[in-house]
């Protein structure tokens, strides 16, 4: 096996050698003599990007020095990512469908523990490989289809910067409330029609400036963010906890005292349901969770999210229901929402608390927006636009598409149907997800040509650059799925078996997408792409331990189709 690879990279060298510390020339004379539109691409297009493997630096697999994120960084960053506001409201919907709360806890715990062990095991691929999800889709898709389904999840994460930011907004603005109490009093200037105030508006417009400079920094430079919100956010949660078990007394809490509203059928359900929703809110992280995982020094330092993910969901879900219980009692109304409660601090001391709290929540959710949802945006945009756009063009334009195109604050308080469409998306992403870990672990058995993936015109091509076997299994895991989701967004009756099998949605979508997908390869093989040993970055590396020119350099040698001859595995 290792004789056989050294000679592979002896020829590949030799074949298509690289002057590494050469790098990228461009020819100014050449250049000068091109017209208007050719001046303006050449002016836009990235310097790193690289037309025969229609990649660029930041689409490339990750090299060595870039890999810089140990255990304890997965657990600060998945801990910051569930202690935020969002997290403090999660109990609050399954609750409303009239489950108790010890079903509420248990019900949040399941459904987080499913989603830690999927991102878990999907960011697999891109700790073996140093692949983003982009990359990771082309095995299982083909090149071509593989783009719907990046499109797919970049629309998804474009649609929730938006709503992160209009919270994001709501902290601003309760630290606003806290330094100028006159802030509160400011005269609203903009029409109804609007939906958002001129308070607001500037609080908006704060917190997008905010989030500017930590987009252009890179989120595998952001590792101290994620350890500063995970410093801050959990006393700020406590404080705010323990301050209304003060107040209200610790066995005064409404919300303890409620039972289960439904019974029978109705509640198993219900729980059902609320399982299902709140494991969908996931799907989006464990479908691009190689983009997070690739950045890992060891396999096993991205197995952190396993336990992270369930454990500060489930500890944020208790001191959400009792703070927001002790808001019953001592206010007359229950206040999920934390913000709510800090502003109504008004006291010299209580509005320093509330500032505490506030921008510790700021914290969480710049964190949290960069993170799940501009990263993974970027990331698609990069994979559809390699020649203009890397990670940080692509943070850029969801931050503009998110924030100010799709105008959150017309979402949230006139769109219903929409966020109900969004927030059902899971019907599409379940199957996305199920098809690439039955991809990765059980038709390609985890070994992969990482040098083939970048080749349009390599093995993983299949028929057109479409694998018609994961068009037909995901179409079987979303299309039964229809009729139940549809009531949701219109006023379309469906059957009530249409409705309970939409309300596992999850289970079904994500495991007939994974069954069927491996059936179809089990008798319909796509032979091409079957090896019997996998094709690591690192075994270039290790073979030219003096390569010095990156990922780039490396992807144009092995692509020259020397790549795809080695140890195919024939059936």
């Amino acid at each position: 096996m290792e004789a056989a690879k050294e000679a592979y990279y002896t020829s590949a060298h030799e074949a298509f050698p690289v002057d590494y510390a050469e790098g990228y020339t461009t020819d100014v004379s050449a250049s000068s003599k091109q017209g208007f539109w050719h001046r303006v691409d050449n002016f836009i297009k990235l310097d790193t990007a690289r037309d025969d493997v229609r990649s660029n630096e930041d689409l490339d697999p990750v090299m060595p020095d870039k890999r810089d994120w140990g255990y304890r960084h997965y657990a600060l960053f998945w801990i910051s990512d569930h202690l935020s506001v969002s997290g403090f409201r999660s109990a609050a919907s399954v609750m409303e469908v009239g489950l108790s709360w010890r079903l509420a806890l248990l019900c949040i715990a399941i459904a987080n523990i499913f989603q830690g062990v999927f991102i878990t095991i999907n960011g697999i691929t891109g700790a073996q490989y140093k692949i983003p999800f982009s990359i990771q889709s082309r095995a299982a898709f083909g090149y071509y289809l593989s783009y719907l389904m990046i499109a797919m999840r970049c629309i998804v994460a474009i649609f929730w910067y938006g709503i992160q930011a209009y919270t994001g907004a709501e902290c601003v603005q309760s630290i606003l409330y806290a330094i100028f109490p006159q802030f509160r009093k400011v005269p609203n200037g903009l029409p109804e029609s609007a939906n958002i105030t001129t308070q607001f508006m500037t609080s908006y417009v704060i917190y997008y400036i905010l989030c500017l400079p930590l987009h252009y920094v890179g989120v595998h430079r952001l590792k101290w963010l994620f350890l500063l919100k995970s410093i801050a956010t959990p006393i700020a949660c406590f404080a705010i906890m323990g301050w209304m078990v003060q107040q209200t007394g610790a066995g005064n809490n409404s919300l303890f005292s409620q039972g289960n509203t439904v019974q029978g059928a109705k509640l198993g359900w219900a729980f059902m349901g609320a399982l299902y929703s709140n494991i969908g809110s996931g799907v989006t992280l464990m479908v691009n969770a190689p983009d997070y995982s690739r950045y890992c020094v060891r396999q096993r330092s991205t197995y952190a999210t396993a336990w992270a993910v369930p454990f500060t969901s489930t500890v944020m879900t208790i001191i959400g229901v009792i703070t927001a219980g002790g808001s019953k009692v001592l206010y007359g109304t229950i206040l999920w929402d934390p913000l709510l409660i800090v502003n109504k601090w008004t006291s010299h001391g209580g509005r320093a608390a509330a500032f505490f709290i506030a921008f510790s929540f700021l914290l969480s959710q710049l964190g949290l927006n960069i993170a799940a949802n501009s990263l993974a945006a970027a990331n698609d945009m990069n994979c559809m636009f390699p020649r203009y756009i890397n990670i940080r063009r692509g943070q850029f334009i969801a931050s503009v598409l998110g924030a100010w195109a799709l105008t959150p604050w017309n979402i949230l308080t006139s769109a219903p149907a929409f966020l109900n469409f969004m927030s059902g998306y899971t019907v599409w992403l379940g199957p996305l997800c199920g098809i690439l870990i039955s991809d990765f672990f059980f038709v390609h058995k985890k070994k992969y040509n990482v040098f083939e993936l970048y080749n349009f015109n390599g093995m993983y091509r299949y028929y057109y650059g479409f694998n018609w076997r994961a068009l037909l299994a995901f179409f079987i895991g979303w299309v039964p799925l229809l009729p139940g989701f549809l009531p949701t967004v219109s006023n379309i009756p469906a059957a009530e078996g249409m409705i309970h099998l939409y309300q596992l949605g999850f289970f079904y979508g994500c495991g007939s997408a994974c069954l069927s997908y491996w059936v179809l390869c089990y008798f319909w093989p796509a032979r091409e792409t079957y090896l019997e040993h996998g094709v690591y970055v690192d075994d270039y590396l290790n073979y030219h331990p003096n390569s010095e020119g990156g990922s780039g350099s490396i992807l144009e040698e092995e692509n020259g189709g020397i790549a795809s001859s080695l140890e195919k595995k024939s059936f």
